[in-house]
């Protein structure tokens, strides 16, 4: 039988967090995030606050428990040939930041920082929540709220690593005018859900950007990532980035060398370090997430990989996903500003760019089903249509390794424990044992 999931705690116990943050967001004084090695960030209620009925409210934003849309799929601004796939899109672009030095430095076009720099130029919105590293830290991520040009160019780049931009959503509640808030996809899903709840909260939120999203991997692999460009004291690290300065652009760490004047610069491609370690270090509940392209977004952005993988020297495009009338009439008026460049992109692009996705809206329905079976909690889905795409994506092996290869994780993973998060804290001079990883696919263990 399984056990209801009933507080922050049980959702990160339970192994259901995404590491939005939204909980600490809209409960500060009940909730810090910390960030746990081979899990994420992940939420901890505060010593004396486990009663406290604002934990409940927290609860509610979660997207880890409810994944739900309720936008009416019948609607006929969505396009009809896309809706069912890939949630509501109302117009699909090809486009790409105005600006040079955005277009380069971002990871596909620079679309998201260009959007979030013309609404608060041009439309007076207070500032952008999102991601940047940490400065005594940098392989790790924080949220900030950009106010300044110069800010959120700094913190172009995607971040491969676990980040929660919902945790600060009440400096946006609190702000004197709308702001632009940046996420993976399931951060926009808890700010859907945030505001619906929280009024002030709703008003002041001027443009929600998503990006696409394969998962996220956890720090223990960003940690591997580390040793193979050749670093091996995390406190020398002075900046890293996972990408952008081309595109798909390089990984690329600065760090101090002891008794050396220059430091030691170490890269990885993006096949490198995407494809052969960080997509091989996901948090589990990425396994059940079925929103790679920001269906929760007023805008998504995402990179058009049906031109192939470039060698790095491109400075990038973004497909531009307009999923809301707010969304197109800032995509609008962006463009008409000169920010951003774009023109209309036909409807194949997005499947040719995210091959596979169907395929795996079928795993999923096996994955939760043996989950069910187990006894193990699950997320809530409303209009997903996972059953369709297991019926007529998958074949019969797929579709037996998408149970068998849950069933094996339920143990590898420690699915049907209690798995207590501990704050990472990392000695000074090392950095951490060859984490666990997941098989890659072919290898022994692999699954569906």
């Amino acid at each position: 039988m399984k056990l209801p999931v009933l507080s922050i705690t049980d959702v990160a116990e339970k192994q259901l967090c995404c590491g939005c943050g939204a909980c600490a967001g809209v409960s500060p004084e009940t909730i810090d995030m910390i960030d746990v090695l081979d899990h994420g960030r992940r939420p901890v209620v505060k010593p004396g606050m486990e009663e406290d009925p604002r934990t409940l409210e927290a609860v509610k934003v979660c997207p880890g428990l409810d994944q739900s849309h309720t936008f009416d799929p019948a609607d006929e601004r969505y396009i009809d040939e896309l809706t069912g796939t890939w949630g509501p899109i109302l117009e699909m672009y090809e486009g790409y930041a105005a600006d040079n030095d955005v277009r380069l430095k971002g990871s596909s076009g620079g679309m998201a920082t260009s959007l979030a720099l013309f609404c608060m130029e041009q439309q007076g919105m207070h500032g952008t929540l999102h991601i940047t590293q940490r400065p005594e830290a940098p392989y790790l991520n924080k949220t900030v709220l950009s106010t300044s040009r110069e800010q959120v160019v700094e913190a172009t780049g995607s971040r491969y690593a676990p980040a929660s931009p919902a945790d600060r959503l009440h400096e946006i509640e609190s702000a004197p005018s709308p702001c632009v808030f940046i996420g993976k996809p399931c951060d926009c899903v808890s700010v859907s859900k945030a505001r619906r709840i929280r009024p002030d909260l709703d008003r002041k939120l001027g443009l929600v950007v998503g990006f696409f999203c394969a998962g996220t991997p956890t720090t223990s692999g960003t940690l591997d990532m580390l040793r193979r460009m050749g670093v091996d004291d995390l406190t020398r690290v002075k900046s890293l980035r996972y990408r952008g300065n081309g595109w798909p652009g390089k990984a690329t760490v600065v760090a101090e060398v002891e008794g050396k004047d220059e430091d030691h610069v170490g890269t990885l491609t993006y096949a490198q370090s995407w494809g052969e370690i960080l997509s091989r270090h996901k948090q589990w509940r990425c396994n059940l997430c079925p929103d790679r392209t920001g269906e929760f977004a007023d805008i998504a952005v995402g990179d058009p990989w049906y031109r192939g993988t470039p060698d790095g020297t491109d400075p990038g495009r973004s497909l531009i996903l307009v999923r809301t009338e707010r969304g197109r009439e800032i995509l609008k008026a962006a463009i008409e500003a000169g920010y951003v460049v774009a023109e209309p992109a036909e409807n194949w692009k997005l499947p040719k760019s995210q091959v596979g996705f169907a395929n795996l809206r079928g795993h999923i329905w096996g994955r939760l089903l043996t989950l069910k079976l187990f006894g193990i909690a699950t997320p809530t889905y409303k209009r997903f249509p996972f059953f369709r795409h297991w019926a007529s994506e998958l074949s019969l092996f797929e579709k037996i390794q998408s149970l068998g290869g849950t069933a094996k994780r339920v143990f590898r993973r420690r699915l049907r424990e209690r798995v207590k998060m501990e704050p990472m804290s990392p000695e000074p001079s090392r950095v951490y044992p060859a984490p666990a990883r997941e098989p890659a696919a072919g290898e022994v263990g692999a699954s569906g």
